[in-house]
């Protein structure tokens, strides 16, 4: 069995910034590929960040491209977002995903292993 858990979520102002955390334990062998995904109320989950397993490759939802960056170390087992220049519109719950493959997707059905989220809420 394989848990991720996401930490780092929190208020911050409009224009603050937010580091989330996830963390890999148990079957980490089970997890190459990591992406962040949010949900906000009365909307659907929607892709926000992935990395791949050895972090060379990267992607961004248009939304959040030059503002969040993703990251991981692997010795630690834990993938990062940090969150710069955030807006009241990044307002949702983050969730942490992870799949056996090398190279994120963007599409949630591909994972199956989630966090439990952590709330971002960004007020002016």
């Amino acid at each position: 069995q394989v848990t991720l858990v996401e930490s780092g979520g929190g208020k911050v102002q409009v224009g603050g910034s937010l580091r989330l955390s996830c963390v890999v334990s148990g079957y980490t062998d089970s997890v190459a590929a990591m992406a962040w995904f949010r949900q906000a109320p009365g909307k659907e989950r929607e892709f926000v960040s992935g990395i791949s397993y050895h972090g060379g490759y990267t992607d961004y939802a248009p939304s959040v491209k030059g503002r969040f960056i993703v990251s991981r170390d692997n010795a630690k087992y834990t993938a990062y977002l940090q969150m710069d220049s955030l807006k009241r519109e990044d307002t949702a719950v983050y969730y942490c995903a992870g799949h056996a493959r090398d190279y994120p997707s963007q599409s949630e059905q591909d994972y199956r292993t989630w966090g439990q989220g952590t709330q971002v809420t960004v007020s002016s």
